[in-house]
């Protein structure tokens, strides 16, 4: 009990600074949104900057906490570096790359241009939509279930979107009819295809990572110890040999062994020389051990692992993160980029590896996954901060606009989320969003992780299969990889979804998934969208009705 007196303190001082980190970043965002929106409509603004706080604090419980549920679950990180990485990486990936439309998607799920739609209409949708989705994260969050944020936010909008077409739908018409039904089903594909995706590809990458990597380091350890015990039993042998010859014998065999301990530590020594029975017997085991390449998987496969794990992150961080800051670089330059990065961590990787020479080989190796886990954790916490932020930010920024200019799509910084959901008819523009919105939902992001995380990235790294550091990095590169094939090829996918599919394959490989608790985990899958959507129809009536 002693032990774990001085925990609670440092605990609850930490809490205590992040509550506060929180409130004093909400704090100066309200002085400055108060003046970016005219003080119009100052309730509503005060609302809306607390539903979509919550709904950001929600997506770092829920999918950064998923993230990194890997990295955290494998040993790599603990709790603490986890947040750490988290904090620079998402906050710098929602500031630097998060705040621009990173794809246009020109057919939307729901249409409400037919409809009479005011300015506040719109707000009352994107409202309902942020505190139904970040209230279905929270309750999947607290029994540790990973879920898509996206599908969620998704389903709120349409639900509240749904809700304001049957109150303003011309006779005849039907309501239904707006929601274009061949787009949810894609969301219902990625309930299948991704983590079919993510199992398929972590089971082979982690299937060649195990034969090639750690069977051949486990077979080597094994064959050198067998070497070792073999030679310490030899030397014994011999003693009870020596302890038995009478004297003459024993000054002839150490005159001889004498005369061989001196050549034999030689680099040139020619075997042929040595006269004992003793050194020709040593000589013959320490043969069959120096013939053993027992860092062959270190030098060769670990760097080459590691050289194809950056590209796929790099690619990641290029393609999927800073591409949205629209630099103008063309894609021969992005891959020549891709490709240097690639040699370097080759390179960097293998020198390494030298320097591990003489050292327990399995530790070595896992000391060289936890790096390489630890790069594809930060590339995931970048790509993630550039654009699955937009979940929050895309219905609060055309939010915000509306409640500055009370008309619809002036200058609002409308991410993808928001033209997936209505298409690119009139909701809104291409503008930056400010970077005083990024910075304070990239904090809740972390806050959130810190609070209500820890049990998602215990079903991750801990419930679903038994990771380390190897298997931890090969889920991690899977999902990656997976992410960016879906991207070229327009598949719906989701990433979380992508990422517990990986740790399935890696438990398949280790004969160790635990299939249990993945029921729970497919009905959050299917739930969040009628959930979310029920929701917001209740939050959209009482808001309508309040204002």
């Amino acid at each position: 009990m002693s032990q774990t007196k001085p925990a609670a303190p440092a605990m609850y001082k930490t809490n205590a600074a992040f509550a506060v980190l929180l409130c004093g970043m909400v704090g100066y965002f309200v002085f400055w949104g108060l003046g970016y929106t005219n003080h119009n409509h100052v309730p509503l603004f005060l609302l809306a900057t607390a539903f979509g706080v919550f709904m950001a604090f929600n997506i770092g419980g829920n999918d950064v906490a998923n993230s990194f549920g890997t990295s955290v679950g494998a040993g790599t990180l603990t709790v603490p570096q986890a947040l750490i990485i988290a904090a620079v990486f998402e906050v710098s990936g929602a500031v630097i790359a998060g705040g621009e439309v990173t794809h246009t998607i020109r057919s939307g799920i729901v249409n409400l241009e037919s409809l009479p739609l005011r300015p506040l209409d719109l707000v009352f949708i994107m409202m309902s939509a942020l505190l139904a989705a970040a209230l279905w994260l929270l309750f999947a969050t607290k029994k540790g279930l990973p879920v898509s944020t996206t599908h969620a936010i998704v389903g709120g909008i349409v639900g509240s979107s749904l809700c304001l077409g049957f109150l303003l739908a011309a006779p005849g018409s039907s309501p239904w009819a707006m929601v274009q039904w061949d787009k949810i089903g894609t969301i219902a594909v990625s309930w299948v295809l991704s983590p079919l995706l993510g199992g398929a590809v972590a089971y082979l990458l982690f299937s060649l990572v195990k034969k090639y990597v750690l069977d051949y380091n486990a077979s080597i350890e094994e064959q050198l110890k067998a070497i070792k015990a073999e030679k310490k039993a030899y030397k014994e042998s011999h003693k009870h040999r020596f302890e038995a010859m009478d004297e003459q014998e024993k000054i002839e065999i150490t005159s001889a062994m004498a005369r061989d301990a001196q050549i034999y530590g030689e680099n040139d020594f020619d075997p042929a020389e040595l006269e004992s029975a003793y050194y020709r017997g040593l000589y013959a085991i320490d043969s069959r051990k120096n013939s053993i390449d027992a860092y062959k998987a270190m030098y060769s496969w670990v760097p080459a692992i590691s050289a194809i794990g950056g590209m796929v992150i790099s690619s990641m961080l290029i393609f999927k993160g800073l591409s949205n800051l629209k630099l103008g670089v063309s894609t021969l330059t992005n891959t020549l980029i891709i490709m240097m990065i690639g040699a370097a961590i080759w390179v960097g990787t293998f020198i390494y590896a030298k320097t591990l020479k003489r050292k327990d080989i399995s530790k070595s190796t896992f000391l060289m996954f936890s790096w390489m886990q630890v790069f594809t954790a930060s590339g995931f916490a970048f790509s993630h901060g550039a654009n699955d932020i937009a979940n929050a930010i895309g219905p609060f920024a055309a939010i915000m606009d509306v409640l500055r200019t009370d008309r619809i799509g002036v200058s609002a910084p409308v991410p993808s989320i928001v033209l997936l959901t209505f298409g690119t008819g009139s909701i809104g523009s291409d503008a930056a969003v400010p970077p005083e919105a990024m910075l304070t939902f990239g904090v809740a992001l972390i806050v959130g992780l810190w609070f209500i995380g820890k049990e998602v990235i215990q079903t991750v790294g801990k419930g679903l299969a038994e990771l380390h550091p190897s298997s931890g990095f090969a889920a991690e590169l899977a999902a990656a990889s997976v992410v960016m094939a879906a991207s070229v090829f327009g598949l719906p996918v989701s990433s979380t979804h992508i990422l517990v599919g990986a740790v399935l394959g890696i438990g398949l490989v280790n004969r160790n998934a635990n299939w249990k608790m993945m029921k729970p985990i497919a009905l959050a899958w299917v739930v969040p969208l009628p959930a979310a959507a029920l929701l917001a129809v209740i939050s959209f009536f009482a808001l309508r009705s309040i204002f």
